[in-house]
Protein backbone atom coordinates (compact mmCIF):
# COMPACT_ATOMS: atom_id res chain seq x y z
CA UNK A 1 0.00 0.00 0.00
CA UNK A 2 2.86 2.50 0.10
CA UNK A 3 4.03 3.17 -3.36
CA UNK A 4 0.03 3.49 -4.70
CA UNK A 5 0.22 6.14 -1.40
CA UNK A 6 3.20 7.72 -2.78
CA UNK A 7 2.12 7.46 -6.19
CA UNK A 8 -0.91 8.87 -5.38
CA UNK A 9 0.46 11.82 -3.23
CA UNK A 10 3.22 12.47 -6.21
CA UNK A 11 0.18 12.82 -8.89
CA UNK A 12 -2.03 14.95 -6.26
CA UNK A 13 1.25 17.56 -5.96
CA UNK A 14 1.59 17.74 -9.48
CA UNK A 15 -1.95 18.66 -10.35
CA UNK A 16 -1.79 21.23 -7.78
CA UNK A 17 1.65 22.88 -9.52
CA UNK A 18 -0.02 22.57 -13.20
CA UNK A 19 -3.55 24.18 -11.45
CA UNK A 20 -1.43 27.15 -10.19
CA UNK A 21 0.67 27.81 -13.16
CA UNK A 22 -2.51 29.73 -15.05
CA UNK A 23 -1.00 33.37 -14.98
CA UNK A 24 -2.79 36.00 -13.37
CA UNK A 25 -2.75 39.62 -12.10
CA UNK A 26 -4.49 41.00 -9.67
CA UNK A 27 -5.16 44.46 -7.37
CA UNK A 28 -5.38 44.10 -3.54
CA UNK A 29 -6.22 48.67 -2.87
CA UNK A 30 -2.98 49.87 -3.41
CA UNK A 31 -0.71 46.94 -4.24
CA UNK A 32 -0.50 44.68 -7.84
CA UNK A 33 0.38 40.98 -7.46
CA UNK A 34 1.62 39.39 -11.03
CA UNK A 35 2.53 35.75 -10.82
CA UNK A 36 3.40 33.74 -14.23
CA UNK A 37 3.52 30.48 -15.67
CA UNK A 38 5.91 29.14 -13.55
CA UNK A 39 4.20 30.63 -10.63
CA UNK A 40 7.02 33.29 -9.63
CA UNK A 41 4.96 35.91 -7.70
CA UNK A 42 5.56 39.52 -7.84
CA UNK A 43 3.66 42.43 -5.56
CA UNK A 44 4.48 46.31 -6.10
CA UNK A 45 2.58 49.38 -5.00
CA UNK A 46 0.82 51.41 -7.48
CA UNK A 47 -0.88 54.66 -7.73
CA UNK A 48 0.70 57.84 -6.21
CA UNK A 49 3.71 56.89 -4.90
CA UNK A 50 5.44 60.07 -6.26
CA UNK A 51 7.93 57.73 -7.40
CA UNK A 52 9.04 55.75 -4.19
CA UNK A 53 7.73 51.91 -5.01
CA UNK A 54 8.78 48.72 -2.84
CA UNK A 55 8.07 45.49 -5.14
CA UNK A 56 8.86 41.93 -3.60
CA UNK A 57 8.95 38.58 -5.34
CA UNK A 58 9.49 35.07 -5.13
CA UNK A 59 9.49 31.99 -7.00
CA UNK A 60 7.69 28.92 -6.40
CA UNK A 61 8.85 25.59 -5.23
CA UNK A 62 10.84 24.19 -1.94
CA UNK A 63 13.91 26.87 -2.75
CA UNK A 64 13.24 30.24 -1.55
CA UNK A 65 14.39 32.65 -3.60
CA UNK A 66 12.93 35.85 -3.02
CA UNK A 67 13.86 39.48 -3.48
CA UNK A 68 12.81 42.78 -1.55
CA UNK A 69 13.27 46.40 -3.16
CA UNK A 70 12.56 50.00 -2.35
CA UNK A 71 13.10 52.31 -5.53
CA UNK A 72 12.77 55.98 -5.97
CA UNK A 73 12.41 57.00 -9.89
CA UNK A 74 10.17 57.14 -12.66
CA UNK A 75 9.94 56.44 -15.90
CA UNK A 76 9.83 60.80 -16.83
CA UNK A 77 11.80 61.75 -13.98
CA UNK A 78 15.58 60.81 -12.13
CA UNK A 79 15.54 62.35 -9.35
CA UNK A 80 19.22 63.43 -9.60
CA UNK A 81 20.82 64.84 -6.82
CA UNK A 82 18.52 63.57 -3.63
CA UNK A 83 20.90 61.90 -0.68
CA UNK A 84 20.38 58.42 -0.52
CA UNK A 85 16.69 56.87 0.38
CA UNK A 86 17.84 54.08 3.18
CA UNK A 87 18.60 56.87 5.95
CA UNK A 88 15.49 59.07 5.18
CA UNK A 89 12.94 56.07 5.30
CA UNK A 90 9.99 57.11 7.68
CA UNK A 91 7.00 54.36 8.59
CA UNK A 92 3.84 56.80 9.37
CA UNK A 93 6.57 59.37 9.93
CA UNK A 94 8.68 58.01 12.38
CA UNK A 95 12.55 56.79 11.14
CA UNK A 96 12.27 53.14 9.69
CA UNK A 97 14.82 51.13 11.60
CA UNK A 98 16.06 47.90 9.34
CA UNK A 99 18.46 44.91 10.45
CA UNK A 100 20.03 42.41 8.59
CA UNK A 101 21.42 42.38 5.11
CA UNK A 102 21.02 45.40 2.78
CA UNK A 103 22.51 46.39 -0.37
CA UNK A 104 22.20 50.13 -0.52
CA UNK A 105 22.36 52.76 -3.22
CA UNK A 106 21.42 55.98 -4.31
CA UNK A 107 17.83 55.54 -5.15
CA UNK A 108 18.06 51.84 -4.45
CA UNK A 109 17.31 49.29 -0.95
CA UNK A 110 17.48 45.72 -1.38
CA UNK A 111 17.65 42.68 -0.18
CA UNK A 112 17.11 38.72 -1.28
CA UNK A 113 17.76 37.50 2.18
CA UNK A 114 14.76 35.38 3.25
CA UNK A 115 15.97 36.09 7.03
CA UNK A 116 16.24 40.15 6.17
CA UNK A 117 12.95 39.81 4.17
CA UNK A 118 10.76 38.57 7.16
CA UNK A 119 12.70 40.95 9.59
CA UNK A 120 11.45 43.59 7.74
CA UNK A 121 7.72 42.61 6.99
CA UNK A 122 7.27 42.22 10.76
CA UNK A 123 8.88 45.70 11.34
CA UNK A 124 6.57 47.66 8.78
CA UNK A 125 4.03 45.60 10.71
CA UNK A 126 0.27 47.63 10.84
CA UNK A 127 2.44 50.77 9.37
CA UNK A 128 0.44 52.44 6.70
CA UNK A 129 2.74 54.65 4.74
CA UNK A 130 5.98 54.45 4.01
CA UNK A 131 8.07 57.67 2.99
CA UNK A 132 11.18 60.06 2.93
CA UNK A 133 12.10 62.41 5.04
CA UNK A 134 12.40 66.00 3.37
CA UNK A 135 12.01 64.47 -0.25
CA UNK A 136 8.80 63.17 -2.57
CA UNK A 137 7.71 59.69 -2.11
CA UNK A 138 4.31 58.10 -0.68
CA UNK A 139 4.80 54.36 -0.12
CA UNK A 140 0.86 53.13 0.64
CA UNK A 141 0.66 49.69 2.56
CA UNK A 142 -2.77 49.86 2.71
CA UNK A 143 -3.19 46.00 0.63
CA UNK A 144 0.36 44.68 0.96
CA UNK A 145 -0.70 41.99 3.58
CA UNK A 146 -3.49 40.55 1.17
CA UNK A 147 -1.23 40.71 -1.29
CA UNK A 148 1.52 38.30 0.64
CA UNK A 149 -1.62 36.30 1.59
CA UNK A 150 -2.62 35.83 -1.88
CA UNK A 151 1.01 35.01 -2.97
CA UNK A 152 1.60 32.82 0.35
CA UNK A 153 -1.79 31.07 -0.87
CA UNK A 154 -0.69 30.60 -4.71
CA UNK A 155 2.36 28.57 -3.82
CA UNK A 156 0.68 26.82 -1.02
CA UNK A 157 3.08 28.00 1.73
CA UNK A 158 1.08 28.87 4.28
CA UNK A 159 1.28 27.05 7.14
CA UNK A 160 5.11 26.11 6.31
CA UNK A 161 8.07 27.89 7.29
CA UNK A 162 8.45 29.94 3.91
CA UNK A 163 4.90 31.59 4.43
CA UNK A 164 5.66 35.62 4.57
CA UNK A 165 2.35 35.61 6.88
CA UNK A 166 0.79 32.94 8.82
CA UNK A 167 4.11 30.73 8.95
CA UNK A 168 3.67 27.63 10.29
CA UNK A 169 5.83 24.25 11.41
CA UNK A 170 5.26 22.46 8.19
CA UNK A 171 8.83 22.09 5.90
CA UNK A 172 9.45 24.51 3.37
CA UNK A 173 9.42 21.04 0.85
CA UNK A 174 5.76 20.21 1.38
CA UNK A 175 5.28 23.24 -1.19
CA UNK A 176 4.62 22.24 -4.93
CA UNK A 177 7.19 21.67 -6.93
CA UNK A 178 8.06 24.70 -9.73
CA UNK A 179 5.99 24.11 -12.96
CA UNK A 180 7.76 22.95 -15.95
CA UNK A 181 8.55 25.73 -18.62
CA UNK A 182 7.46 25.26 -22.21
CA UNK A 183 10.50 24.63 -24.62
CA UNK A 184 10.45 26.72 -27.85
CA UNK A 185 12.65 26.62 -30.68
CA UNK A 186 15.64 29.38 -31.46
CA UNK A 187 16.53 30.77 -34.37
CA UNK A 188 17.78 29.05 -37.30
CA UNK A 189 20.27 29.74 -40.19
CA UNK A 190 18.47 31.35 -42.81
CA UNK A 191 19.26 32.72 -46.23
CA UNK A 192 18.27 36.26 -46.59
CA UNK A 193 15.30 37.99 -48.59
CA UNK A 194 16.85 38.66 -51.89
CA UNK A 195 16.15 41.91 -53.70
CA UNK A 196 13.55 39.48 -56.42
CA UNK A 197 12.15 37.97 -53.49
CA UNK A 198 11.29 41.12 -51.77
CA UNK A 199 10.34 42.90 -54.40
CA UNK A 200 7.69 40.20 -54.92
CA UNK A 201 6.93 40.33 -51.10
CA UNK A 202 6.31 44.23 -51.19
CA UNK A 203 4.01 44.49 -54.29
CA UNK A 204 1.81 41.15 -53.04
CA UNK A 205 1.46 43.45 -49.17
CA UNK A 206 0.90 46.30 -51.49
CA UNK A 207 -2.20 44.48 -52.99
CA UNK A 208 -3.49 43.01 -49.97
CA UNK A 209 -3.32 46.62 -48.30
CA UNK A 210 -5.19 47.92 -51.49
CA UNK A 211 -7.99 44.71 -51.34
CA UNK A 212 -8.23 45.63 -47.30
CA UNK A 213 -10.32 47.72 -45.26
CA UNK A 214 -7.80 49.60 -43.94
CA UNK A 215 -8.50 53.11 -42.26
CA UNK A 216 -4.54 54.08 -41.86
CA UNK A 217 -3.62 57.59 -43.55
CA UNK A 218 -1.34 56.88 -46.40
CA UNK A 219 1.52 58.65 -45.14
CA UNK A 220 1.78 56.23 -42.52
CA UNK A 221 1.53 53.48 -43.83
CA UNK A 222 4.39 50.67 -44.20
CA UNK A 223 4.27 47.42 -45.96
CA UNK A 224 7.38 45.47 -44.32
CA UNK A 225 8.63 41.50 -45.19
CA UNK A 226 11.55 39.52 -43.29
CA UNK A 227 12.71 36.14 -43.98
CA UNK A 228 11.07 33.85 -41.89
CA UNK A 229 12.40 30.41 -42.66
CA UNK A 230 14.52 29.01 -45.70
CA UNK A 231 10.81 28.66 -47.58
CA UNK A 232 8.52 31.71 -45.62
CA UNK A 233 8.48 35.09 -45.19
CA UNK A 234 6.53 37.25 -43.00
CA UNK A 235 5.01 40.39 -44.18
CA UNK A 236 3.44 43.34 -42.60
CA UNK A 237 0.63 45.75 -43.30
CA UNK A 238 0.02 48.59 -41.36
CA UNK A 239 -4.33 49.08 -41.26
CA UNK A 240 -5.18 50.89 -38.23
CA UNK A 241 -3.77 53.61 -36.02
CA UNK A 242 -4.55 55.74 -33.02
CA UNK A 243 -2.78 57.92 -31.32
CA UNK A 244 0.38 56.12 -30.38
CA UNK A 245 -0.87 52.47 -31.16
CA UNK A 246 -0.77 51.15 -35.23
CA UNK A 247 -2.59 47.63 -35.63
CA UNK A 248 -0.51 46.09 -38.58
CA UNK A 249 -2.01 42.80 -40.71
CA UNK A 250 0.25 39.96 -40.57
CA UNK A 251 0.88 36.97 -43.23
CA UNK A 252 3.29 33.80 -43.71
CA UNK A 253 4.00 34.21 -47.25
CA UNK A 254 6.12 31.59 -49.43
CA UNK A 255 8.91 33.08 -50.39
CA UNK A 256 8.80 32.15 -54.13
CA UNK A 257 4.89 32.25 -54.46
CA UNK A 258 3.50 35.04 -52.47
CA UNK A 259 -0.09 34.42 -53.96
CA UNK A 260 -0.40 31.41 -51.49
CA UNK A 261 -0.46 33.65 -48.60
CA UNK A 262 -2.00 32.33 -45.47
CA UNK A 263 -2.98 34.69 -42.31
CA UNK A 264 -0.96 35.18 -39.62
CA UNK A 265 -3.53 34.43 -35.85
CA UNK A 266 -1.57 35.06 -32.39
CA UNK A 267 -3.37 33.32 -29.84
CA UNK A 268 -2.41 33.25 -26.37
CA UNK A 269 -2.40 29.77 -24.40
CA UNK A 270 -3.71 31.55 -21.91
CA UNK A 271 -7.10 33.86 -20.95
CA UNK A 272 -5.73 37.22 -19.39
CA UNK A 273 -8.74 38.98 -17.47
CA UNK A 274 -10.93 41.14 -19.72
CA UNK A 275 -9.30 39.76 -23.16
CA UNK A 276 -9.39 37.40 -25.50
CA UNK A 277 -6.92 34.81 -26.27
CA UNK A 278 -6.68 35.71 -30.05
CA UNK A 279 -4.29 38.89 -29.85
CA UNK A 280 -4.57 41.98 -32.02
CA UNK A 281 -0.95 42.81 -33.39
CA UNK A 282 0.45 45.95 -32.52
CA UNK A 283 3.15 47.82 -33.32
CA UNK A 284 4.45 44.63 -35.08
CA UNK A 285 8.49 44.29 -35.38
CA UNK A 286 10.22 41.16 -36.61
CA UNK A 287 14.10 40.56 -34.90
CA UNK A 288 15.65 38.37 -37.99
CA UNK A 289 18.54 37.46 -35.05
CA UNK A 290 16.39 36.23 -32.93
CA UNK A 291 13.34 35.24 -34.56
CA UNK A 292 11.22 36.47 -32.77
CA UNK A 293 7.63 38.78 -33.74
CA UNK A 294 7.05 41.55 -30.82
CA UNK A 295 3.52 43.39 -30.51
CA UNK A 296 3.96 46.63 -28.22
CA UNK A 297 -0.12 47.84 -27.33
CA UNK A 298 0.69 51.14 -25.13
CA UNK A 299 -2.27 52.32 -22.91
CA UNK A 300 -0.86 55.40 -23.17
CA UNK A 301 2.05 58.13 -25.06
CA UNK A 302 5.12 57.72 -22.48
CA UNK A 303 4.86 54.11 -22.63
CA UNK A 304 4.85 53.32 -18.97
CA UNK A 305 1.66 50.59 -19.33
CA UNK A 306 0.20 47.99 -21.90
CA UNK A 307 1.06 44.92 -23.25
CA UNK A 308 4.08 43.20 -24.53
CA UNK A 309 4.94 40.10 -26.27
CA UNK A 310 6.98 38.22 -28.25
CA UNK A 311 6.08 35.17 -30.16
CA UNK A 312 8.17 32.26 -32.12
CA UNK A 313 7.48 30.61 -35.23
CA UNK A 314 7.85 26.66 -35.02
CA UNK A 315 7.73 25.81 -38.38
CA UNK A 316 3.81 25.89 -38.41
CA UNK A 317 2.54 28.48 -36.12
CA UNK A 318 3.73 31.34 -34.27
CA UNK A 319 3.99 30.72 -30.56
CA UNK A 320 4.04 32.66 -27.73
CA UNK A 321 7.44 32.93 -25.75
CA UNK A 322 6.84 35.99 -23.14
CA UNK A 323 4.03 38.05 -22.84
CA UNK A 324 4.38 40.89 -20.22
CA UNK A 325 1.60 43.56 -18.98
CA UNK A 326 1.50 46.70 -16.86
CA UNK A 327 -2.08 47.78 -16.23
CA UNK A 328 -1.53 50.37 -13.87
CA UNK A 329 -0.65 53.74 -15.54
CA UNK A 330 1.33 54.98 -13.02
CA UNK A 331 4.57 56.47 -14.75
CA UNK A 332 7.03 54.03 -12.93
CA UNK A 333 8.59 51.71 -15.81
CA UNK A 334 8.84 50.83 -19.07
CA UNK A 335 7.77 47.92 -21.86
CA UNK A 336 10.99 46.33 -21.12
CA UNK A 337 10.40 46.33 -17.07
CA UNK A 338 6.59 45.40 -17.35
CA UNK A 339 5.61 42.24 -14.81
CA UNK A 340 6.10 38.88 -17.13
CA UNK A 341 3.21 36.57 -17.05
CA UNK A 342 4.45 34.10 -19.57
CA UNK A 343 8.15 32.88 -19.99
CA UNK A 344 8.88 30.27 -21.63
CA UNK A 345 12.87 28.33 -23.01
CA UNK A 346 14.44 28.59 -25.80
CA UNK A 347 15.53 24.63 -26.91
CA UNK A 348 19.73 24.90 -26.36
CA UNK A 349 19.69 28.13 -24.38
CA UNK A 350 18.75 29.99 -21.41
CA UNK A 351 15.47 31.52 -19.81
CA UNK A 352 13.66 33.85 -22.03
CA UNK A 353 14.09 37.10 -19.88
Amino acid sequence: MLYPLKTLLLCCLCFSACVLAEPVQRSFSDWQVTCNNQNFCQARNTGLHQGLVMSIGRSAGVGVDATLRIELGALTHAFVGQPPIAPRLQLDGVPLVLSGRWHSGEHMLSTNDSSTIDAFLREIGEGETITLHDGPGNLSLTGLKAALLYIDDRQQRVGTESAWLEKGLAAARSVPLVPALQTLPGPEPMTPLSKEERAALLDYAAWRMNASRCSIDPERRKVRAWALSETSALVLVSCEAGAWNVVDLAWRVPRHDPTRAIPVQLTLPFQPKGQNRRLELMNGQFDEKTGELRTLEKSRGIGDCGVATRWRFDGQRFRLARYAAEPACDGWHGPDAWPVLWVTRQANARLTP
